[in-house]
């Protein structure tokens, strides 16, 4: 009876190891096979960084402001960024509408929140003139008291997102903004009484941009909240405290402190970010072969490298002008937006060339190119992998020399897509976002449609 009992045990204990063993093995297995894509991202990454390896794509974290680039002439402080995210998102400042039904209803939010990756959610953002927001921006429309286009505050382009502006010295499509990088030389092209005018003021391209958004966007900060209630009169007070406090609370320093909150809107929770810090499952193996392509075959760290994968270049890609869509306001064949730098610079070569932009949280809004031309990220992927020019309006001879075939097969480009659309993106961009306003007004806008639909009032 014993030895039954024992030879029992024995054959049980046996098929127990022999289980772990072979379940060891396929974990071993399965950890090889996951460390190489990952050893082989690692090269790739290398490579396309000329040896500087991952960290060259890490971001810094929103609260490492010594790592985070900013113009030496408003530097970070803790204080000052957080009178921008209020700064950014307030309605009070909306005192300055062609129509005064809109009085305070809009902020630089309108067409820049983070439900939409700080982007419109739409073709072409309306600040002034538009009524609504939907979940992510999308249920967005034109208040039918605005007739007249040239009462709507748009733009001929479409609102580019504000993530990761800290690694552009020159903002817009065409770079119009900022004193330093590629403006040097272009100082005769800042026409007084124009919004270019403000690159006199000797900032780097996001306080210009923010600065000149102020009259642009029809905000204003006298007879506003900012000045009489105690929460902004305290952060203007903390964030300028070398200012004269009679000139701590106006236009210029509105604008600085929120170009210092622009510049910590960083997608570090995104699956790539993740990985690149160590946690190799962050990313799925789809992602993962979708970046090596990313940093390999694709070539895209071409043009998209560092840790915004974006670019200070111009290039045209032929793709089609935000007035072609035929559902846009106050743009046509002639509108300046169409020539993207050439429209600033004036000079040929530089006619119809458009910034490199960032690729994060691009699955937020569905309209990508400078005329929102295409309605999805596999759209864009196809595009550029067969590179047949969309607008006939752009000469051949002015196409990026990189603009070519790339020979990816579908697998390829869905993977691809998946790097883009789900391991650059970040789920959790409200964090950005005030969770109230001193005012007590309702943002991103505030009109009775916006207030009703976020249950705000």
């Amino acid at each position: 009876m014993q030895k039954t009992f024992s030879k029992k045990f024995t054959f049980l204990a046996l098929l127990l190891l022999t289980g772990i063993l072979l379940t060891g093995c396929q974990d071993s297995a399965g950890i090889e096979s996951q460390n190489a894509l990952d050893q082989s991202l690692r090269e790739n990454l290398e490579l396309a960084s000329a040896g500087q390896g991952i960290d060259y794509y890490l971001l810094p974290e929103p609260t490492q402001y010594a790592l985070i680039p900013q113009d030496p002439r408003n530097p970070l402080n803790a204080a000052k960024v957080e009178l921008g995210k209020l700064l950014f998102h307030e309605t009070a400042m909306g005192l300055k509408p062609r129509k005064t039904i809109s009085l305070q209803f809009y902020s630089c939010a309108s067409c820049h929140h983070a439900p939409a990756g700080f982007q419109a959610g739409i073709p072409q953002g309306i600040g002034e003139g538009g009524l609504g927001f939907g979940h992510k921006g999308q249920g967005r429309v034109r208040h039918p008291d605005y007739v007249l286009d040239s009462d709507l505050d748009v733009q001929d382009v479409r609102s580019p997102s504000v993530l990761h502006v800290a690694f552009q010295t020159n903002m817009l499509w065409n770079g119009q903004f900022g004193a330093f990088g590629h403006n040097l030389g272009t100082e005769a092209l800042w026409t007084a009484g124009t919004p270019k005018d403000r690159n006199h003021l000797g900032f780097e391209g996001v306080e210009t941009q923010a600065i000149a958004a102020m009259d642009v966007h029809r905000l204003q900060v006298e007879g506003s909240v900012l000045k009489t209630h105690p929460e902004y009169v305290a952060l203007f007070n903390a964030a300028f405290p070398d200012v004269p406090a009679e000139s701590r609370i106006n236009v210029l320093h509105t604008g600085l402190a929120i170009a210092a909150y622009e510049r910590t809107l960083m997608a570090t929770m995104a699956p790539f970010q993740r990985w690149l810090r160590g946690e190799y499952q962050a990313m799925n193996e789809a992602q993962k072969r979708g970046a090596l392509l990313f940093f390999g075959k694709a070539q895209c760290y071409q043009c998209h490298n560092g840790p915004a994968l974006s670019a200070m270049d111009f290039y045209a890609l032929g793709m089609k002008d935000l007035y072609q869509r035929g559902d846009a306001a106050a743009v046509d064949f002639n509108s300046l937006g169409n020539k993207g730098r050439g429209g600033f610079t004036n000079r040929p070569e530089d006619m119809f060339k458009f910034k490199v932009p960032q690729l994060y949280n691009l699955a937020d809004s569905p309209f990508y190119g400078h005329g929102a031309s295409f309605g999805s990220i596999a759209e864009v992927l196809r595009y550029k992998n067969w590179a047949i020019p969309e607008n006939t309006q752009v000469p051949p001879g002015q196409l990026a020399a990189a603009f070519l075939p790339l020979g990816l097969s579908e697998a390829e480009i869905d993977d691809l897509r998946e790097f883009l659309e789900t391991g650059l993106y970040d789920p959790d961009l409200r964090r950005y976002a005030p969770l109230s306003l001193p005012s007590g007004n309702c943002f991103p806008n505030n009109d009775p449609l916006t207030r009703a639909y976020l249950g705000c009032n």
